[in-house]
């Protein structure tokens, strides 16, 4: 099976053969502002869809960011391998690979697919480390494990250890991962990784790593055994490990914590209910909660919600925020535009510049869209960008950092065209480097999606003019879903 050592010359060798074509040039002509493509999909089974990479995560430390994502992807569930990018420049050049020791494909793993990654810096044990849900096809793709792979540098990855091999008849998804990373924390250098058994009824499972993700704990859920999908640890200074989280039907965002460094995890309290306007251009487009901490402490929870528009006309992007994990902020709503506009906005990625918080959180935001909420099947896939310098108070005018997707571009799932359930952004200093996919136009029966950042970090754009404030708005009341979800949401490709 190849090294370590092979994987790294692999990675290598395809950042640096293709300079001009892959790594420094703009990706397509439907960039509104300067993009690089960072990796592309060289694998060429012909099981799953070519070119495709869905759904990123990215993780920035010192003048390295790593992002992953999946590669590759099947119409019924994961994608042919965990693909990572990762620049140790600050955003100048990147290289590209793949993770080692997961499946079969990429030649030096035992699974058959990949899905579900999230990417993290461990401070104390200096290691990256990178979850994966492995999937087995044996009665059908289905989350077979969950895994985590390591690395000293974002580009070597070990061959991942084992968090939790699912039991017979059992079904993992949506698996994430977070670290303790504050030195005066108890728990200083703990990981906490959350998924849930689609098998059980998306019930909630947590283990801990105290060795640097070498070796993890028995999964445990929650003292009542509660049910929830798509949860984000995030651990305070004080080592408390706060994991906001959406319900089984995703109706609703919950949150549960530990404060005993993952040996117990209370029942989850409610945050809000979700009321989801019907995305469009038959987008597999969830209203799964992306979440953030600021530097002291205050967790940020954000999902696409149309309370804010009369008759459920389109999604805005709403948060709450909470302090200690039990009690939550009233949803407010991020002025992108105004409550009256046509757009519809859904599945947000963001990042808190590390070191900021409170009145002077500064807080940048990627996402989705599509101009008109009521495109159908003439829709137009955009990437928007947002921010904020003072925790949320006012925002700056939005800006559009590539647009003119058609959706059939993507590739497919049984739940809808992909772009991802997750997207991400990482702070540099005091620039913002977006990882998102960017689609052109397949050519013959090849797609043709790969993961692009801006090629220059993004200034905050409330720094560039305008401040818009979010405190007028209000829910509309009566306002309800459209969507009415029973369990199962999802059919068959539910990772």
């Amino acid at each position: 099976m190849p090294s370590v050592t092979t994987n790294k010359m692999r990675a290598a060798k395809i950042s640096f053969a293709l300079p001009g074509l892959l790594m420094l040039m703009a990706a397509t002509a439907l960039a509104q502002v300067p993009l690089t493509q960072i990796s592309t999909d060289t694998f060429t089974n012909t099981t799953s869809q070519h070119e495709t990479e869905v759904e990123p995560s990215s993780y920035a430390v010192g003048k390295t960011i790593v992002s992953t994502f999946q590669v590759g992807r099947f119409t019924d569930g994961g994608a042919s391998d965990i693909g990572f990018s990762t620049s140790t420049n600050g955003g100048t050049t990147w290289t590209q690979g793949y993770l080692p020791g997961i499946t079969n494909i990429e030649g030096s793993g035992t699974y058959d697919r990949a899905s579900d990654t999230a990417v993290v810096f461990n401070s104390k044990y200096k290691t990256w480390l990178v979850e994966t849900l492995a999937l087995s096809n044996s009665g059908g793709a289905h989350g077979a494990a969950v895994l985590v792979s390591s690395s000293k540098n974002g580009i070597s990855w070990n061959n991942p250890s084992t968090v939790s091999i699912v039991e017979s008849g059992g079904f993992y998804d949506k698996p994430w991962i977070g670290c303790d990373n504050t030195a005066s924390s108890p728990h200083y250098g703990n990981c906490y990784v959350e998924w849930d058994d689609y098998s059980l009824g998306d019930k909630i499972q947590m283990s801990t790593s105290t060795d640097g993700g070498n070796t993890w704990s028995a999964k445990q859920g929650t003292t009542n055994g509660a049910f929830g999908t798509g949860g984000i640890p995030l651990v305070q200074p004080n080592g408390t490990v706060i994991v906001p989280l959406g319900n089984q039907y995703l109706s609703s965002i919950l949150a549960f914590q530990s404060t005993d460094g993952g040996t117990t995890w209370t029942a989850p309290v409610t945050v809000a209910a979700i009321s989801e306007h019907a995305v469009g251009g038959n987008m597999r487009a969830l209203p799964l909660p992306a979440a953030q901490m600021d530097a002291s402490g205050k967790v940020y929870v954000m999902w696409a919600d149309c309370r804010f528009r009369t008759s459920c006309s389109a999604n805005d992007l709403v948060y709450s925020t909470s302090t200690d994990g039990s009690t939550w902020s009233a949803v407010t709503r991020v002025p992108i535009d105004p409550v009256t506009s046509t757009v519809d906005h859904f599945t947000p990625g963001f990042v808190i510049q590390p070191g900021t918080s409170g009145s002077t959180a500064r807080i940048a935001v990627t996402y989705n869209f599509f101009p008109n909420s009521s495109c159908r099947s003439s829709c137009n896939l955009s990437e928007g960008y947002i921010t904020s310098t003072n925790g949320g108070t006012t925002w700056s005018t939005a800006r559009t950092l590539a647009k003119g997707m058609n959706p059939n571009w993507l590739p497919s799932t049984t739940s809808g065209q992909m772009a991802g359930d997750y997207q991400a952004a990482s702070y540099l200093a005091q620039r913002v480097h977006a990882v998102f996919g960017v689609a052109k136009a397949p050519v013959g029966t090849t797609l043709e999606q790969a993961m692009n950042t801006n090629s220059s970090g993004l200034a905050a754009a409330a720094e560039e003019g305008g401040q818009v404030s979010s405190a007028n708005d209000k829910p509309v009341p009566g306002v309800k879903s459209q969507v009415h979800r029973t369990k199962p949401y999802l059919d068959n490709g539910k990772d």
